[in-house]
């Protein structure tokens, strides 16, 4: 029913004009709707990510979306991190910490946070 349909990331956020500023600006998507009510859409490769007023933002405790970037993370998190995003430090068992990036073998992922707080992920897979 579902299998051969495009999902997308929605996530709340309680200030519509800084989630514009930081999904746009600085996490570079493109923005290519601006709905009623502070609903913004944004291309993110062949995905949709939905941005959206609630009251309820940043309540999450786990990760909202991903990227996957393969060969690119470690010059996306360093462009992250120059523009002034903060990594969340994590103490995975099966992960080990070094500088911002928590490393599994081959496997390299980082973790960072919405101005609401909702926590976003980029890993190299």
């Amino acid at each position: 029913m579902l299998a051969d349909r495009a999902a997308m990331a929605t996530i709340a956020v309680k200030d519509v004009g800084a989630a514009k500023t930081f999904y746009g600006d600085t996490l570079g998507l493109k923005l290519v709707n601006e709905m009623d009510g502070g609903v913004l859409i944004y291309e993110s490769g062949n995905s949709k990510l939905v941005v959206y007023k609630s009251e309820f933002a940043g309540t999450n405790k786990a990760t909202t979306a991903t990227w996957g970037v393969g060969d690119e993370f470690g010059k996306i998190v360093a462009d992250l991190k120059s523009k002034a995003v903060a990594f969340e430090h994590y103490g995975f068992p099966d992960l080990e910490r070094q500088g911002d990036i928590h490393v599994a073998g081959t496997f390299k992922a980082a973790w960072f946070k919405d101005p609401d707080g909702n926590i976003l992920h980029v890993n190299n897979q």
